[in-house]
């Protein structure tokens, strides 16, 4: 899934004297041609947030729901996702929204963004300077993330994020089937997502263009492009090698 999600609704980040999260005003409108000048792409989990978004809104959506028996049914189910490989536990997770009402998912998301996003900390200080710091200079911000996608179109536009690229979560009617609509962004699947949009926009060169992540899977789209930052649990970045010219940043 690549949503371009520019809209009357997209917020601008404006600092706060209390903590690092964007606020609220309305960015400036642009001419409805202009394409983006340069793509910068940012992993969302632990390294533009301070936390696991899917499974945080997965046990408060429980909770919620279900009172203290959605706490425990929560924890056995992160807990049986925990040793498997992160694709297919990140199919398995999508699979716990089956039957849910999309429109609910969706305002519940926008729920635990507006309770959670107010807390200190919520987001990683230097990534979201980063980020701020790469919209002033005329990039245009893809987040690339395999949490929940109501999750992912909620956080995106919070940022000014102009794409929000992950798997569809397929709807059958009104209701999630649990079921991914292709592949989880996850490792090679973020490289393809990042490949893809890249195509879309043939006269931005890859090598101009950005990419944060904070675990070796975020490695293969790291490498798409030719500056690559690695974040770190402190939010210390970390240049990370890009491959040279003409293999992999050169697609």
């Amino acid at each position: 899934m690549s949503t371009d999600i520019r809209s009357g609704r997209n917020r601008s980040p404006r600092p706060t004297a209390r903590s690092a999260r964007p606020g609220h005003s309305r960015p400036a409108a642009r001419a409805r041609s202009e394409g983006p000048r340069r793509l910068v792409f940012f992993d969302v989990d632990e390294t533009l947030i301070g936390r696991k978004s899917g499974p945080d809104f997965l046990h408060d959506h429980f909770v919620r729901m279900h009172g203290p028996d959605g706490a425990r049914r929560a924890g056995e189910l992160l807990g049986a996702l925990a040793g498997l490989p992160r694709e297919e536990g990140n199919r398995r997770f999508h699979r716990a929204f089956r039957g849910c009402p999309a429109a609910e998912a969706e305002a519940a998301a926008r729920r635990w963004y507006e309770e959670h996003s107010r807390a200190d900390g919520f987001y990683l200080p230097t990534t979201l300077a980063a980020l701020r710091r790469h919209r002033a200079e005329g990039a245009s911000v893809a987040l690339v993330s395999g949490t929940f996608p109501p999750l992912l179109a909620v956080i995106a536009e919070a940022v000014g994020a102009r794409f929000a690229l992950g798997a569809g979560l397929e709807r059958r009617g009104p209701l999630f089937t649990g079921e991914l609509i292709g592949s989880p962004a996850i490792g090679e699947g973020k490289r393809t997502l990042v490949r893809r949009l890249l195509a879309r926009h043939p006269d931005i060169d890859p090598a101009d263009c950005w990419a944060y992540g904070d675990h070796p899977s975020d490695l293969p789209m790291l490498h798409s492009v030719g500056h690559a930052v690695m974040v770190a649990p402190d939010g210390t970045h970390t240049t990370v090698p890009t491959p040279s010219a003409g293999t992999d940043a050169g697609g």
